[in-house]
This record gives structure tokens, sequence and C-alpha cells, in this order.
């Protein structure tokens, strides 16, 4: 097809289908030739295509909205770091970069361009989650980012296809698991090249020179698709706030959500100052969960590429905790960058209440143990893992809310075999936790029982980073809260919900995960929910 053609609408659309098809194919390639649990089996990744001009054409069905949505930015930084003209064929780019990338140390980021016929034609960029890279590890006790691991810039990764051996060695040096960390950074590369491969493949099959055209068409209906979805939207301004734990004091998370023909807009002025401990959030991460809430509510069947990601803007005041610039600790952003689509929630709450659920978990329940294989073990740690885990989702206006499920972040629960597999611990107990969700006409979703020992004559280390202990999910229009979180010892001691403990042996870890916020009345239940909940023993009789 010559450069003067124009492609048929039908062809278009079915060249977007094939792009979101390659992509879905980039991701479950990274997902099988990773080596770390969390991006084999939780799926913690993104994989996404991007035009010469950085915007993102599609993404993976697989991934969480904190990876797609920030790697969605930092490819704008690797053409600005490596400007197209200077790539070539076989290039691979790598950064950490938490302001750059996608919030924060432990998640690497390589981005490959794709040729045809010895021109560029695309990038193809994708995140995982690696479990160790330094420092003090995956916690939020450091008090500035250099304390929390390994910091890659922005650094060519691979030159025309040879591995640059010095990254290489750097990488393997700062981790306490070097194969893992080697291989789950290959296993980046190899994704991106496959997308690239398949990407060519379309073209050829199509004849088409440059993806100009497509791009165009793509970002341009998705944007009139998600204006068409605002401009039904009542006008104006609404306000909510929302408390979390924070590290040592609490935190509160406060929004102004503006409608206007244009789009959404959402300024988080009035929130807290950054906080001393790494749980401060990256304006890229903030900007990443928010429109994902925002979407999951205005245009819920749009996919989501840079069109449709550009009515949706955030800004946060500088030196906030959703907005705090380097060299500020952001090792476990997730724990308040999850939050935000709960926030929003309560904005939207007031304009379109029966598309919007109550108050969950919100951020994920992750086990991040480390410890020695045995007793008397010496030099680096044996195992260091993050057994994700989850509390209930609120309920939603006319169903309940989803137990043990990870909203916003979408990762799925690391199997309990696998765990007992990668490490020495031993799952005693992971079950539903009763009476957890939240009463109301819809119910909350029911958060977990977990108890875990180490199988070894030693002890074990829990990183916590754990949120909703003393401000649980909040019920609304008459429904109940959801339950608090609880994390203590099987002996009795409770334990705090962030920062570094250690766990005895012969002692067990006690996680309680809370569980989702209630709507409703709860007289106005229907009596055959009630009773099923009961038969089920998710539900006291009383």
């Amino acid at each position: 097809m010559s450069q003067t053609d124009k492609i048929s609408l039908i062809d278009l659309q079915i060249m977007w289908n094939r792009l979101i098809a390659v992509v879905e194919e980039q991701g479950q390639i990274l997902m099988r030739t990773a080596f770390s649990p969390i991006v084999r089996e939780c799926g913690d990744i993104s994989a996404g295509v991007f035009d010469l001009q950085g915007r993102m054409l599609a993404q993976g069905v697989t991934g969480t909205p904190g990876h797609v949505n920030s790697m969605a930015e930092s490819v704008k930084h690797f053409i600005r770091h490596f400007p197209i003209e200077t790539m070539k064929e076989g290039d691979a780019y790598i950064t950490n970069d938490p302001w750059m990338g996608t919030g924060h140390l432990n998640d690497f980021v390589v981005t490959t361009p794709a040729f045809r016929n010895g021109k560029p034609v695309a990038l193809f960029s994708c995140t995982s989650h690696l479990m160790d890279i330094g420092g003090i590890g995956f916690g939020p006790d450091a008090t500035d980012v250099f304390m929390e691991g390994l910091y890659l810039p922005m650094l060519k990764l691979i030159d025309a296809g040879k591995v640059d051996q010095n990254v290489m060695a750097i990488i393997r040096a700062n981790t306490r698991q070097p194969v893992d960390t080697e291989g789950d950074t290959y296993s980046l590369a190899a994704c991106n090249d496959m997308g690239a491969k398949r990407l060519v493949e379309m073209m050829d099959e199509f004849g088409i020179e440059t993806l100009d055209e497509l791009a165009d068409h793509i970002c341009a209906r998705s944007r009139e698709a998600v204006l068409a979805e605002i401009v039904k939207l009542p006008k104006g301004t609404w306000r909510n706030e929302m408390v979390v734990d924070g590290y040592d004091v609490p935190v509160t998370l406060a929004a102004k959500l503006t409608i206007s023909d244009d789009g959404i807009h959402v300024d988080f002025t009035g929130t807290s100052p950054q906080a001393q401990r790494g749980i401060n959030v990256p304006h890229s991460y903030t900007t990443a969960y928010t429109v994902f809430g925002l979407g999951c509510v205005v245009a819920a069947q749009i996919p989501n590429n840079a069109g449709s990601l550009g009515p949706l803007t955030v800004s946060a005041p500088s030196g906030s905790i959703l907005n705090a610039p380097k060299p500020a600790a952001v090792s476990s952003r997730h724990v308040i960058g999850q939050m935000l689509p709960d926030v929003v929630f309560g904005c939207l709450r007031q304009v379109i209440p029966e598309r919007v659920p109550a108050e969950g978990t919100s951020c994920l329940w992750n086990l991040n143990v480390r410890g020695r294989t045995h007793a008397g073990a010496q030099g680096n740690y044996g195992f260091a893992m993050a057994v994700t885990s989850n509390g209930g989702t609120g309920a939603r206006f006319d169903k309940d809310g989803l137990s043990a499920t990870a909203y916003p972040s979408g990762v799925r629960g690391t199997p309990v075999e696998i765990a007992e597999t990668q490490t020495p611990l031993i799952f005693w107990k992971k079950e539903l936790r009763p009476d957890s969700g939240g009463n109301g006409r819809t119910r909350g979703g029911h958060g977990q029982i977990i108890e875990i020992e180490s199988g070894v004559d030693a002890s074990f280390e829990i990183l916590a980073a754990f949120d909703r202990i003393d401000h649980p999910p909040r019920g609304r229009d008459g429904g109940g809260n959801g339950a608090a979180g609880y994390v203590g010892l099987k002996s009795g001691k409770k334990l705090r919900g962030k920062g570094f403990q250690e766990i005895p042996a012969g002692d067990r870890l006690v996680v309680l995960t809370p569980g989702g916020a209630g709507i409703g009345d709860p007289a106005e239940r229907d009596p055959a929910l009630l009773r099923r909940d009961i038969e089920e023993e998710l539900v006291s009789a009383s």
C-alpha cells in the first residue's frame, strides 16, 4: 500500500485489534519467561506498543494500572534521552527511575525500538516487578530513595543486539537474588523482541510502511469516545476526603474533581505533605491510578491508550505525598497510590452513585517476607518473596463486593503451593474471613485469614506495608464499614502495620486482611442472599 492510499476503516479496526493481540502475547511471554513468582504467578507486569511520538497505542490485557499508565509516560522519557534517529535495530533501553518509570525501584522498564526494512516504526515497552534490588529491601522504612536499592538511570541495555555486560554485572551485584534478577531483566527484553516481530508481520500482511495513520485513528477515535461519555455527565466540581493509616501518622487524601466538556480533572490540593518514610508517591503513579479509577466508571468499554487517557488529567502539589520529588522514599508507593480510585469514587458517587462502588481494601496486602533457609545461615538472605494477598472490595450498587480480590491493582494472589516451594515457610491457614464484609443492601467483599510459620529452626522477617488497620473502608448510604485489618503473632503480640519486624521461630504470623464496605440499609438485603451468606458460614447467624 502506498503512502498516498487511505486505509479502509475496516482494515484500521482489524489492525487495532491485532495490536491488542500483539501486546497481550508480549505480556504472556513476559510472564512465562520471568523468574520472579510475583510476575510469573501473579501478573505484576505491563506491556504496550507506542508510536514514534511516544503515544501508547495498545496495552496488554494482562497487567496492572500502576505499571501500564505510568509506563506510558516513561516511554516519552526514553525518547527524550535516546532520540529516535539515534536508535539502531537490536537496541534496548532500561531504567527503574521512580520519577521516569513506574514509581519505585523494584520495577524495571525496558523499551525496544521495532524496525521494518531498516527504519524504526514503533516502540515496545514492558515492566515487571523484581523481588529484590538491594538496599534495605521491599519495605517502607527508608528515609530516601538511595536507601531503597539499586537506582538505574536511563541506560542502554543492549546495543545493536549486544548486551552491555557492565550493566548486567551492576544489576547482579546489587541484589540478594542475582539469578532471578538477571533472568527477569532478560525476560523483559525478550518479550519486547517478540512484540516487534509480530508487529512487522502485521505491517507486511497489510502492506503499510508506517503506523502513522493507524496511530492517529486509534488516538482520535478513543478520545472522541471518552469525551462522548463525559458529555453525558453533569458538569461541575465535587470534593471528597479519605483518611488512611500512613506510616506513623494518618494521611489525608483530598480530591477536587471537575467535569467539563473538555474532560475530567482531579486536583489533589489539600492532601497531606510527603512522609519521611517510603510511602510517598511520584506524580506518574498518582496519575496512573487516578485515571484508572476515572476510566473504570466513565469509560469502562473504551480501550486504554494515549487517546482515551488524554481527557483525564491530574494535578497534585509538589511536596505532597502524591507528588513527592526525588529523593523521597517511595518503595511502598502502592499503599497510598492504590487508594486513589476510592478517593475519586467518593467524588463521582455524588454524581453517578449507581456506577460507583463503596470503599474497599484498595491497597494490596502483600506479605513481603525475607529470611534464612536454616538456622546459622550466613551471607545474603536465603529467600525474599512478596506473597500477594488481598482483602475485600467495596459493595457495588446492585451487587456484592468481591472477596479476597485485588482492586484496583488486578494482581492475582500467590498460590500457597508456589510460596511454600520458593520459601521454607508453612501456610497453616488461608481462608475467607467471616463477617469482614460490611453489612448492607449489598455487602462488601470478605477479607482473608492467613497464618504462616517458618518451617525451619530460624526466624523470618515481615517487611510490613499494610493499611486500613486504623481506618477501615467506610460504608455508604447506611451500609456498614468493612472490617479493619490486623497483623500479629499467634502468641498474642500485635504487630505494626508498617515496618520491618521479626517472626520468631516456632511462632506464627497472623494476618487478617480488611473487608470491603457495604451499601444501603442491611434491612433491605434480599433474604435469600442473607440465607446463602449464613449457609456458607461467611456471616454469623446472629
